[in-house]
């Protein structure tokens, strides 16, 4: 079996000295990503596609990419062997993921992000198969963006509404996971109010299930698509002073970032006032604070979280007046982090409570509209692969 490089160069009819040249690189890096040792970038990808298209070769995206989540490694021996570089069925948290894998994602997402800035955009790796969107909460930037990147890769898309469906006439979550199990799905995007919920559908299906969010669980997609934006901007995670401001307690994305970023090399602090910190949050690892002044200091990247006043059940802060006063983001608290430092949210924002609108809006720190943009793309690449193991 050929990796996807070796069957390209040989279309290309030139050497790995040539095809080293033309991605910019070295021939030992070649040889390396041809053994599936290493992946080639995406600059590296569009290069060798635009060689291509000037030949007049029928070469695409898709031509890069194993149908099998699987690529070529060689043993101490000299012996070829298939190596998977992702062995889980379901994408239900990060905390289960290795840094290898999460290299893995992000790599693959990063290339995706490069294809959706061309005109052509669409795919055909999941041509056949068919994605369902299950959201027991209203969503609209998640949901879309899941929509987005599976009809990117060529699948057939099902939206389906809770509020008018059987689920609101009663129907449990085991119920519904049986019903859906019977339609023969690729994929199951889940967004559910409980912590566990999606944890237990994907117990009772035979298709891959992808956590789009449990009560104040996990976010795995929204911590993946952070890291991407970072990572782009920054060239690496590896040592980031990575602030978490505001509502923590309440927070899945929070929690799906603190386990990302620390698992990557990144430290995290959190700031946020007493109320809204979880108790022994220490255990996991992060520097807290309660002053954003001084939780701020030489950080590189300030990622602000908003008040989830759905989840408060009392008074958490008192008054919103006040919250931002203390602990929304303005340039004066934004002048204690690093001089280059990054400003990100989630969303959806309240301005005027989390975030100043000057600062949210900055065109040179602020990268909150990358953050929607690389959600499609690590979407992708969490649909790609996961749809190749079922």
């Amino acid at each position: 079996m050929s990796s996807p490089l070796r069957i390209i160069r040989d279309k290309l009819s030139i050497t790995q000295t040539e095809l080293a040249e033309l991605m910019g690189t070295t021939q030992a890096t070649v040889s390396r990503m041809e053994a599936g040792q290493w992946e080639p970038n995406a600059s590296q990808v569009q290069a060798v596609l635009r060689k291509s298209n000037e030949d007049g070769l029928d070469l695409s995206f898709d031509d890069f990419i194993f149908s099998n989540n699987q690529e070529l490694s060689t043993d101490q021996n000299g012996n070829t062997k298939e190596k998977n570089y992702f062995n889980h069925k379901h994408l239900l948290g990060i905390q289960e993921l290795s840094p290898e894998e999460i290299t893995f994602l992000l790599d693959l997402a990063d290339v995706y992000a490069e294809k959706n800035r061309t005109v052509d955009r669409k795919l055909s790796l999941l041509n056949g198969k068919t994605v369902i969107n299950l959201f027991f909460e209203e969503s609209t930037r998640t949901r879309t963006s899941f929509e987005l990147a599976s009809k990117h890769l060529g699948a057939d898309v099902i939206n389906i509404a809770v509020a008018s469906s059987s689920i609101k006439k009663g129907e449990t979550v085991i119920d519904t996971a049986v019903t859906l199990n019977a339609m023969h799905a690729d994929a199951l995007v889940v967004r559910h109010p409980h912590a566990g919920a999606v944890q237990l559908l994907s117990e009772k299906v035979n298709c891959s299930v992808i956590n789009g969010g449990d009560g104040s669980h996990e976010h795995p997609t929204q911590a993946l698509l952070d890291a991407l934006t970072i990572r782009r901007r920054k060239g690496h995670l590896q040592g980031l002073l990575v602030a978490l401001c505001g509502d923590v307690a309440h927070s899945r994305v929070a929690r799906s970032n603190i386990y990302l970023l620390q698992t990557m090399g990144a430290r995290v602090r959190v700031i946020a006032p007493p109320t809204l910190i979880p108790s022994s949050i220490e255990r996991l690892g992060v520097e807290v604070f309660h002053d954003m002044r001084t939780g701020l200091a030489g950080c590189d990247i300030v990622m602000m979280l908003r008040l989830q006043r759905e989840r408060m059940k009392g008074s958490f802060v008192p008054s919103v007046h006040e919250y931002f006063h203390f602990y929304g983001l303005d340039y004066e608290k934004l002048s204690h982090a690093k001089e280059d430092a990054l400003i990100m949210h989630p969303g959806p924002m309240n301005r005027g409570v989390e975030i100043d609108s000057a600062v949210a809006d900055d065109i040179d720190r602020s990268v909150i509209h990358e953050q929607v943009e690389m959600g499609v793309a690590v979407r992708m690449a969490c649909l790609d692969v996961l749809t190749r193991t079922t």
